[in-house]
């Protein structure tokens, strides 16, 4: 991360995470508070090992990232993970050469500590424990739209199905009324999947096994 986008960052988490000084100790800095949590974020250390490096308690490691995670999610996200204009991304993809697209969907899997009770549940079919990151990207792929926290158990049509952004395509707010012709077929601004996902009016998938030329 360059000086000036940390710079940026603190200043704009700085009204919620600046702390008043106590009798007991001096509170940590925003700045602190925030490359406490980026370290931890980006690395796989340990609270203790992280508290090790910035001389401070591995609990305040994890008030520090629980408390920047949360900021970031509070005040920056929404500004962050936007669709922004709509026409710039459906030109976008369609220079790439499919018309009509307002994004691609898919999922990541984000590897975690099994919880101790649940364990089972978080495995996911690559054998490791996990939660799910749904995104719809733009045609730079850039985050539009994200959904996290299911387990990595659960397949991505279902976690789909339960997500906003679902629930936002079919009732057709998410993108304008902006439809082309397509043969004969009226065809509405949509999002492309792999073949997890259903094949919706509003969301394409590939054929499976070999193509005819129709196809």
């Amino acid at each position: 991360m360059r000086k000036g986008t940390f710079m940026e960052l603190c200043d704009s988490l700085s009204l919620a995470l600046k702390r008043m000084n106590t009798k007991m100790r001096a509170a940590l800095t925003v700045e602190k508070q925030v490359t406490i949590a980026l370290w931890k974020l980006a690395t796989p250390d340990s609270y203790r090992s992280v508290g090790n490096q910035f001389g401070v308690g591995k609990s305040t490691v994890g008030a520090a990232v629980m408390q920047v995670a949360h900021t970031i999610k509070d005040l920056l996200i929404s500004r962050v993970v936007t669709l922004g204009n709509v026409q710039v991304i459906v030109d976008g993809f369609a220079a790439m050469g499919f018309p009509n697209c307002g994004g691609a969907i898919d999922g990541t899997h984000i590897p975690i500590l099994a919880p101790e009770h649940q364990a089972s549940e978080y495995i996911n079919r690559k054998g490791y424990f996990s939660i799910v990151l749904q995104a719809l990207v733009d045609h730079k792929g850039r985050f539009t739209n994200i959904n996290v926290g299911w387990s990595g158990k659960v397949h991505d049509a279902r976690i789909f199905r339960n997500s906003g952004l679902f629930q936002k395509l079919q009732e057709g707010t998410l993108f304008p009324d902006q439809k082309i012709t397509v043969g004969d077929v009226e065809m509405p601004i949509v999002i492309l999947g792999d073949l997890a996902y259903p094949l919706m009016p509003w969301l394409m998938k590939p054929y499976t096994g070999s193509l005819d030329s129709s196809q």
